[in-house]
Formats: C-alpha cells, sequence, structure tokens
C-alpha cells in the first residue's frame, strides 16, 4: 500500500480509537474496553514504528493496564504528529464518521422545519410531565432502598 494511504488509514484509526475511548469512559463501560483500546494503540504503533523510524524516539507502547483517558490522550498525540504531513482531515465535509451535505440539509429543512418545530413544541410542554415522573421514580428508589 502506498505509503501516504496507509499513513492517513492507520492515523484515522487513531482518530477513532480517540473518540471510542473518551466515549467509553463517559458512559462507564468496562476494563474490557480499555483493553481493547490499548491493543488497538500499541498495533497501530507497531505498524508506524514499521513505516517511520522517527516515532520510535517519541512514542511508546502503552501499558496493558492503562485508562481509557490515557489512550484518548496517546491517539491523539500520535494523530497529531503527522498532521503537518496529511493534514487534520483529508475531507473538509466529513465529520464523526458520516458526509454532511448542505444541498440535502437544505432540502430536509425546508421540508421538515414545521415538524421540528412541532416536535420542539411537545417537548417544551412535556418536559413538566417527565420531571415529575422522574423525581417520583428517585423517590421510589430511596424509599426502597
Amino acid at each position: 500500500m502506498e505509503r501516504e494511504k496507509e499513513l492517513a488509514k492507520l492515523i484515522n484509526v487513531l482518530r477513532r480509537t480517540s473518540r471510542m475511548a473518551l466515549q467509553s469512559e463517559w458512559t462507564g463501560t468496562g476494563e474490557d474496553s480499555a483493553a481493547f483500546c490499548v491493543e488497538q494503540y500499541n498495533r497501530v504503533l507497531t505498524r508506524l514504528r514499521e513505516i517511520d523510524a522517527s516515532v520510535n524516539t517519541i512514542f511508546e507502547p502503552l501499558p496493558a493496564g492503562s485508562s481509557l483517558t490515557v489512550v484518548a490522550m496517546a491517539s491523539r498525540q500520535l494523530a497529531a504528529y503527522y498532521e503537518d504531513e496529511l493534514g487534520p482531515q483529508k475531507d473538509s465535509k466529513r465529520s464523526y464518521g458520516f458526509a454532511f451535505d448542505p444541498a440535502m440539509f437544505r432540502e430536509f429543512w425546508e421540508t421538515s422545519a414545521g415538524e421540528i418545530e412541532d416536535l420542539g413544541e411537545f417537548i417544551r410542554e412535556s418536559i413538566d410531565e417527565w420531571v415529575r415522573v422522574k423525581k417520583d421514580k428517585s423517590e421510589e428508589t430511596r424509599k426502597d432502598s
């Protein structure tokens, strides 16, 4: 595979690993997520070391018990190392795994704006009821404990 294409793919994996690690940290998923992310980071680093020897002097593999936050930071730093060469993102319309087409959004908005306004109004009207139900459930849980 051409070096630049492979680098772009590996950096994409690092960026996604960073996002997945942070999402897993925020949602409180288990140690298996951390182990997977550490392993993935280390595999990408191994391959980058094969392609680019300069990486050896700066980046080290992560220890097996590293936290998800550490994996996210390490992944972002390693991806940042190649930003001068590859740029922040190849496709400026691409973000978080999906493409954004302004023309399609404009068409959607023109045909569905009224429905979205109706949904917003429904949410505003229903929020007090949702809060009351949530409060009642939390009080029942405290009583049962």
